[in-house]
């Protein structure tokens, strides 16, 4: 079993909304790492931030993407911070994985103020800026697909994921 497709890219890219879209016109199950971690943890994802750590979120992280891309055969969306690990890189290889990237401005305005969002404590925009910065060259690394998603409705991202899914078949 694997993923019709696995969707990364940072905070404000649209992954989940896209995957909820993509799940819709495909007619399968979406599934969404961090909600296996909230679920498995019975607590939201900031909570484990603030209670056990960044490193212990990390950790929970590596085994919920292992184990739904073992496992799950729909649309996968995976955290914005699920690429740093090694292991998750490594598990990446061989799948259809979507980057969906995102311009500073556009990620901002999605996120909002950055509640729910521990890495995002403090200027939200310096913040949001670091974490594009450090991480889009690993999502492109990973990505077997670029999707530009700035000033684009959801439904646009995903009419265009499905097309070049479909051609790269």
């Amino acid at each position: 079993m694997t993923p019709k497709v696995v969707l990364v890219g940072p905070m404000g890219a649209g992954k989940s909304t896209v995957a909820r879209r993509l799940g819709e016109r495909w007619r399968v199950d979406v599934r969404d790492t961090d909600h296996d971690i909230e679920a498995a943890a019975g607590k939201p994802v900031s909570e484990i931030f603030v209670d056990e750590g960044e490193q212990h979120f990390r950790a929970l992280e590596v085994d919920a993407v292992a184990d739904a891309l073992r496992t799950h055969d729909g649309v996968l969306a995976l955290g914005g911070g699920a690429v740093l690990a090694e292991a998750t890189q490594e598990a990446l290889q061989g799948h259809t994985v979507v980057y969906l990237e995102v311009g500073l401005a556009d990620a901002v305005k999605r996120v909002g103020l950055g509640h729910g969002r521990p890495l995002l404590l403090g200027n939200v925009r310096a913040r949001v800026m670091k974490l594009l910065e450090e991480r889009a060259p690993i999502y492109s690394a990973v990505a077997t697909i670029t999707v530009d998603t700035n000033g684009r409705t959801p439904d646009d991202v995903a009419a265009e994921v499905i097309r070049r899914v479909e051609e790269n078949a």
